[in-house]
């Protein structure tokens, strides 16, 4: 769907409230557009899609993003509103990208990547771990978690290989 309305609401003490989306969708020339992509129109600015993109299929683009020239975006990406996407980037499957964002010209966003602040320069993005057996999976994030606790005792053995005095020096210390 094109034009169709965006995700426009805010909260109020009564509830949810649709707010008006006055904008428009503007598609550049030689634009591909691929099944079930969703292009929602502008709140109050419009929703761009410069000259060249090329979108596959099932992609989500919400209200007020620009997509810049020559850009390729692969299956399954959601782009949150207001979003602006430079020229000639390439976006790979199922990549996530926040709200109110904005991406320089050039980046690669690698399959899966979550992008949830503004990337200023052009080249390879990622962000998700590839699929382990789940036993690994856990186990790696085990580590992760622990890693603060790992990264301080060694600042700490650090500290302390700076305070040794030289070798040979009478007030070596017998251990760390």
């Amino acid at each position: 769907m094109i034009g169709g309305r965006g995700f426009g609401l805010a909260r109020s003490p009564q509830g949810w409230v649709e707010t008006p989306q006055l904008g428009s969708v503007r598609i550049g020339d030689d634009v591909e557009i691929g099944s079930n992509t969703t292009i929602d129109r502008g709140a109050l600015d419009d929703t761009v899609i410069e000259d060249g993109v090329k979108l596959d299929n099932l992609i989500q683009i919400a209200h007020n993003c620009r997509i810049g020239a020559h850009t390729a975006i692969a299956a399954c990406v959601g782009i949150a509103g207001s979003t602006v996407i430079g020229r000639n980037c390439m976006i790979g499957g199922a990549v996530g990208i926040g709200g109110h964002l904005n991406i320089a010209d050039g980046v690669v966003l690698l399959a899966g990547a979550m992008v949830s602040k503004s990337i200023p320069a052009s080249g390879g993005y990622g962000s998700v771990l590839p699929a382990l057996p789940a036993r690994d999976w856990r186990k790696l994030i085990g580590r992760l978690r622990r890693m603060e606790i790992l990264v301080q005792r060694v600042e700490r053995v650090e500290q302390k290989l700076k305070l040794q005095p030289e070798p040979g020096d009478a007030n070596e210390p017998d251990d760390l």
